[in-house]
């Protein structure tokens, strides 16, 4: 039976090997199919590892063992890599952003809505030691982190989880986000622009976002640079719904201007 990176517990992957993983998938995508002894050279491993790799992979339905190698998925399955090979991208950045973000979260009572991603998860951690906080999160990787601080408080939605993101979405979700009102909302995002908004790879993720945006008082975007300028299937939010934006410097100059000018507050990390 096929398992998710949602059945290994987090200590028994190291953040090395989960890095190596997330680079041997990102070489599958550019590459369609490679060699076992193609992808030794390039990860400066041995073929030992790599087919234990390969093994795992196989098994969460991320790529394809072969007998000399392996090949990637159908790109249209293999848009998303999973939160937890995710969380090595781009660390130091990402906590940058939530610093800045925790300083834009008023003092004293909150309600704050955020949803999944590694981004919106350093935000949370960033704000741990805040006093009388309220998170409201449909993101099972934040509610179990998040619910062992003593100063949060930390109400989880219902919904159907998506294993790749282990968000729950769905109508009971949407249902959940909507039957409050946060006076703040974070953000997580696959893509920001001008010409598409605020958006993401899942329309059912979409949609459930999309909920938690529309009963907030304030909306704050989080995202490392890389996705902004980028426009993905699902619309999340509009620019004017908008309130501030936190990325940091490798972010397109020219098109933060932009977002800038539709009337969203940019905050460059560096």
């Amino acid at each position: 039976m096929k398992r998710s990176l949602a059945d290994t517990k987090p200590h028994a992957v190291s953040g090395k090997r989960l890095e190596r993983m997330r680079l041997l998938l990102s070489l599958l995508k550019e590459q369609s199919t490679l060699t076992l002894d193609e992808l030794a050279a390039s990860l400066h491993v041995s073929k030992a590892t790599l087919r234990r790799d390969l093994a795992d992979l196989d098994d969460q339905n991320l790529l394809v063992r072969t007998h000399g190698g392996a090949r990637a998925v159908d790109l249209r399955q293999a848009q998303e890599i999973p939160v937890r090979l995710r969380s090595a991208q781009a660390r130091r950045a990402k906590q940058l952003i939530a610093r800045k973000t925790a300083q834009l979260v008023p003092s004293g009572a909150h309600a704050l809505a955020v949803s999944g991603g590694t981004t919106t998860t350093e935000v949370v951690r960033a704000l741990r030691h805040h006093a009388d906080l309220t998170v409201i999160t449909n993101a099972l990787t934040i509610a179990a982190e998040a619910a062992a601080w003593p100063r949060v408080k930390v109400i989880i939605t219902g919904g159907r989880v998506r294993p790749h993101s282990l968000e729950a979405v769905g109508p009971l979700s949407e249902a959940a986000f909507s039957s409050v009102n946060v006076a703040t909302a974070v953000l997580g995002t696959d893509g920001i622009s001008v010409a598409g908004g605020v958006t993401t790879h899942d329309e059912t993720e979409a949609r459930t976002n999309r909920a938690m945006v529309k009963h907030a008082q304030r909306v704050i975007v989080v995202a490392d640079g890389s996705k902004v300028s980028r426009v993905m299937l699902a619309w999340m939010a509009d620019l004017t719904e908008v309130h501030d934006f936190v990325t940091d410097l490798s972010a397109d100059p020219e098109e933060l201007g932009r977002i800038r000018a539709a009337g969203v507050r940019v905050h460059v990390v560096e």
